[in-house]
């Protein structure tokens, strides 16, 4: 659940749930103050709806009262019968007041007969009922009965309800509901507010642990998302700029143990033929050189030391441009069939002079186009052959080039017969500065750039290479090169 959505819903439960608990406090409430209303009143509320009881017993008091005031006004001047009428009435808690001309002649005992208040507060001669205040209590006349007395006098009966017990319970009961009302309101607020900031907090304080075990430079602190929502894809996004952090720093302190060794690789490969240059030249200097054959020969092998430096300082250029990506590439749709035929008639003539027996295979009937820049291509085809005839028996060193079409992609595969690698040496033969010859003696081996370098133009032809090899029987290198998107497409057709 999202938190938008989560919130949203919090929303509706802070004013739902708080509503519907009030509605149900008024109702107890409500419940609890009308008992103990009605013990105010003294009717039989054991049957029926108590308020229409009240109303109907207050009814035939009035009833009583019309038709006594027809039959005989006097007797309102009656103590006895006064005092029935105001037993009648204390059961349902109302009074009785009863005026004669101006005078009040009768009051229930909630009111003073002599209070002149009353006299102004009562509605006049054929009024109508209406609400009163008696020593500030409210009283309601529910009930204005006019007659004559025998003496042709204005009279009046009054029933009165007091309001006083109504007000105490009325405020007792709003009282109550405000109380109840904030305290469901505040339980409500901090139960949602907990429970919907509890699901927000608990992963933000996750993902600031994260954050500084980060800082303090732990990248194997894992961040495991807890929730589907935004908080949830941020830790996920948290994790994968966690893992994408310690791969980079793994992936720099490898750049730096490589450069420490192509430092070492470099030092060394430099100083031997400069040693022997040096050592040579001293010789010249010192007149060891005391025949011409002899300074023919010192003369030649500085020359050879020279150009084996020249060619190691041409290809670490190379390489270092092809790392960094600044060696521009001519890519143009190439038939890769055709292509190998006429590489093949150009280094024919080199290899028999090397006494290299090479050739190349039947090719597939059908062209296998790519994307490929020629030279760069022709390069990698040199490196591969040229390491092969390094390491290969020089008697009878053979090499063989074929090419077939796998899984969508053109496979050169360039074989020899030489003394093959160690299955340990595999794996690193197209690392820079990589010899399986430990001593690095440039007698059996280059410089170890040549397969990085073929590596690194085949990656940039968004190809592969790799090799597979037997020791004693030799050495086969494959180049995959992804088959151009029209060659795929008359597959296809």
């Amino acid at each position: 659940m999202s938190i938008r959505l989560r919130l949203v819903l919090s929303y509706i439960a802070m004013l739902v749930v708080p509503l519907a608990l009030s509605v149900l406090a008024v109702i107890l409430i409500g419940v609890a103050t009308l008992g103990s209303l009605t013990s105010v009143f003294q009717v039989d509320f054991s049957r029926g709806n108590p308020i229409q009881r009240v109303m109907d017993e207050e009814a035939d008091t009035a009833a009583y009262i019309k038709a006594r005031a027809e039959v005989n006004p006097d007797q309102f001047l009656d103590p006895s019968f006064l005092r029935g009428l105001e037993d009648r009435l204390h059961k349902i808690n109302m009074g009785l007041i009863i005026r004669k001309g101006e005078e009040i002649t009768y009051a229930s005992p909630t009111v003073r007969e002599t209070d002149d208040r009353n006299k102004s507060m009562l509605p006049a001669y054929g009024g109508a009922p209406g609400k009163f205040q008696h020593n500030k209590s409210s009283l309601w006349i529910t009930h204005q009965e006019d007659f004559l007395f025998s003496d042709q006098e204005k009279g009046s009966a009054f029933i009165f309800l007091d309001g006083g017990p109504f007000q105490k319970y009325l405020h007792r009961f709003s009282t109550t509901v405000f109380f109840a009302f904030i305290f469901i309101l505040i339980l409500t607020n901090g139960v949602l507010t907990y429970v919907v900031s509890r699901s927000i907090i608990r992963p933000l304080k996750a993902l600031k642990r994260a954050a500084e075990e980060i800082k303090e430079g732990n990248l194997d602190f894992r961040v495991v998302p807890q929730s589907d929502d935004e908080i949830g894809e941020l830790s996920r996004a948290f994790e994968e700029m966690r893992q994408r952090l310690k791969q980079s720093v793994e992936l720099q302190l490898q750049y730096e143990e490589n450069r420490k060794e192509l430092i070492s690789n470099i030092s060394h490969d430099l100083k031997t033929p400069v040693t022997a240059i040096k050592g040579y030249v001293e010789g010249i200097m010192d007149g060891v050189t005391n025949s011409p054959d002899k300074l023919d020969r010192y003369v030649k092998t500085i020359y050879n030391k020279a150009v084996d430096m020249d060619r190691l300082i041409d290809e670490l250029f190379l390489f270092s441009k092809l790392d960094l990506g600044k060696v521009p590439f001519q890519f143009e749709t190439v038939d890769l069939g055709g292509y190998l035929q006429d590489c093949a008639q150009e280094l024919q003539f080199d290899m028999e002079k090397k006494g290299v027996d090479f050739g190349l295979r039947e090719l597939p009937e059908k062209k296998l186009l790519v994307q490929a820049d020629r030279e760069k291509l022709k390069r990698v085809l040199l490196n591969v052959i040229e390491n092969a005839i390094k390491y290969s028996d020089k008697s009878g060193c053979t090499i063989r080039m074929a090419m077939q079409e796998m899984d969508g992609m053109a496979v050169i595969h360039i074989e020899d017969n030489g003394q093959g690698i160690p299955e340990e040496a595999l794996p690193h033969i197209f690392d820079r500065f990589y010899r399986a010859d430990p001593s690095r003696n440039t007698a059996t081996g280059g410089s170890g750039l040549g397969l990085a370098i073929a590596k690194q133009i085949m990656e940039e032809h968004g190809g592969r290479i790799g090799a597979t090899s037997t020791v004693g029987r030799g050495t086969t290198v494959y180049l995959a090169l992804p088959l151009h998107q029209r060659e795929q497409g008359d597959k296809r057709a």
